[in-house]
């Protein structure tokens, strides 16, 4: 018999639980920090944490499926956990408590359960069939509709090139307060109504699996800049907003 919705939650807070403290042990200390072919950081920490999380997951679940940042995928029986161990490792490397642990569950590549988890912070966000929380309580995006009265966060202008700079300013141009930095963060923040519209590109499944069902179940919508679905085959151009009227301004800001 098929795992509740209600298990496969405290199975998921249980990762998170088994993570904050791996994380807390390396942060803020003298890290060996390796820089991958993508020149993203990658820390000790980051593969102790996705470490551990694959042997339980493995442990309870073995028919399933495991994607990790660090170490790959696992093929499964069409369920898969995605981790993301460290998201946010520049600003764990620099000292900066806004990183967090991802964990998502997805059936055929579409994520159904996420929590986004912040060990230095000592904050969580959950989502799935029971709702979204936030440490607990319920979590609920805002009832923004305009892009003239919105809340606009990304977590790097870097990110944006080419094309997608011209895009990345006619937002700054036309929303009404912009906020940088923060990668996972802010889709928590989203989900508890502190934040409205969020635009981003170049993220991988693991960055944004376990954002989407949070988002959804805190009354918010999160697609990719077409407005197509997120699955784990997606490209990584992220478009989160609190509202469908806010989005759909987005979606057509995005297409100009």
């Amino acid at each position: 018999m098929s795992p509740s919705p209600d298990a496969l939650l405290r199975f998921a807070e249980a990762l998170c639980d088994l993570a904050r403290p791996i994380a807390l042990r390396h942060f803020r200390t003298a890290l060996d920090i390796v820089t991958k072919a993508d020149e993203s950081p990658v820390t000790v920490a980051d593969r102790a944490i996705e470490a551990a999380l694959r042997a339980e997951i493995e442990a309870r679940f073995p028919e399933h499926g495991v994607f990790g940042e660090e170490m790959g995928v696992k093929l499964g029986s069409g369920t898969t956990w995605v981790i993301d161990p460290i998201d946010g490792t520049k600003s764990f490397v620099t000292g900066l408590p806004l990183f967090g642990t991802l964990i998502a569950l997805c059936e055929n590549d579409r994520p159904v359960l996420g929590a986004i988890d912040m060990p230095a912070l000592g904050e969580r966000w959950t989502g799935g069939p029971w709702g979204a929380t936030f440490n607990g309580a319920p979590a609920r995006a805002s009832r923004c509709e305009r892009l003239g009265e919105a809340r606009f966060f990304t977590t790097s202008p870097e990110a944006f090139r080419g094309a997608d700079e011209a895009i990345l300013r006619r937002f700054t141009e036309r929303t009404a307060i912009r906020r940088y930095g923060g990668d996972c963060y802010i889709y928590g923040l989203l989900a508890s109504g502190h934040c409205d519209l969020v635009v981003e590109c170049g993220l991988q499944p693991y960055d944004f699996a376990a954002l989407v069902p949070v988002i959804e179940a805190a009354g918010g919508i999160v697609t990719d800049w077409a407005g197509e679905a997120l699955t784990l085959r997606s490209e990584g151009r992220i478009l989160a907003a609190a509202t469908r009227q806010l989005h759909a301004e987005a979606l057509a800001l995005i297409a100009g």
